[in-house]
Formats: C-alpha cells, sequence, structure tokens
C-alpha cells in the first residue's frame, strides 16, 4: 500500500498510468464499451464506476494543456432519446482538477480514437454514453 493513492488504482493501472507520456490517451469506457475488441492495453474496473475512476485518476494525471480539448466524450447517436446526466458529473470532478474544456465526439469517430489509445479501462459503469478520453498532459512539480 502506499499514502496518497487512490484506492480504486490499481498496480496495473497505475503502471500504465506511469508509462503513458505527454499527449498518450486513456479511455474510461462504460459496461457497454466494446473495450476488449479496441484495446491495446485492457484494464478491468469491472466493479467501479466511470465517475469514481475519473475521480481517481485526476489525482494523479494531469490534463494536457497544449491542445484545446484534452477531454472528449462519445456524443449520443442520432435517434437516441437519451440526456446523459453523467456528463455533468464528469464536468463537475474535471473542475475540481482542471480548468479545461470538452469536446464531443461521433460514436464511430470516437471509437477509432479509442483503438489508438495507449490504454481503456473497463469500467462497471452502468450509464449511457459514459465513455470519455483524457488526453495526458505534463506533470509540473
Amino acid at each position: 500500500m502506499l499514502k496518497g493513492i487512490p484506492a480504486q488504482l490499481s498496480p496495473e493501472l497505475l503502471k500504465i498510468l506511469m508509462e503513458m507520456g505527454h499527449g498518450d490517451e486513456l479511455v474510461i469506457a462504460d459496461g457497454n464499451f466494446p473495450a476488449a475488441s479496441h484495446a491495446r492495453r485492457l484494464v478491468r474496473c469491472d466493479g467501479l464506476g466511470a465517475a469514481q475512476m475519473l475521480d481517481a485518476i485526476l489525482q494523479v494525471f494531469p490534463l494536457d494543456s497544449y491542445v484545446d480539448c484534452p477531454v472528449a466524450l462519445m456524443d449520443v447517436a442520432p435517434g437516441d432519446d437519451v440526456v446523459p446526466e453523467i456528463w455533468d458529473e464528469y464536468q463537475e470532478i474535471i473542475a475540481l482538477y482542471e480548468n479545461v474544456s470538452t469536446e464531443w465526439m461521433e460514436r464511430f469517430a470516437f471509437y477509432e480514437r479509442a483503438r489508438q489509445a495507449y490504454a481503456i479501462l473497463a469500467t462497471g459503469e452502468e450509464a449511457l454514453y459514459a465513455n470519455l478520453i483524457l488526453k495526458k498532459g505534463v506533470v509540473r512539480l
């Protein structure tokens, strides 16, 4: 065990976060996301929610300040009558740590970008459209 490390961050996930460099991307995926078929590196966090993982990760993970939108969300598909309430929760969590902009991506564009991500974190999140991508920034001490 270590002091100051959120309990949700497993040794496997901490290793991946440490390996990632500036500009690398991490996907936090909901339970419906095809994580295993899209991941270069897959970390399973089935019993944990996406917002819970976002909060834990942002305690140790800076967002990229050199891009316009270091956070990307999967947008609602046309014709799908869903209002993702979790997006507000994400914005509140992000605002605790960083002042950054968020972009919304069309579903298949999001999938393609996720395939290029350094890693995908597969959560047990049940909310629809709860997928997001975080672009890692520079650690400033």
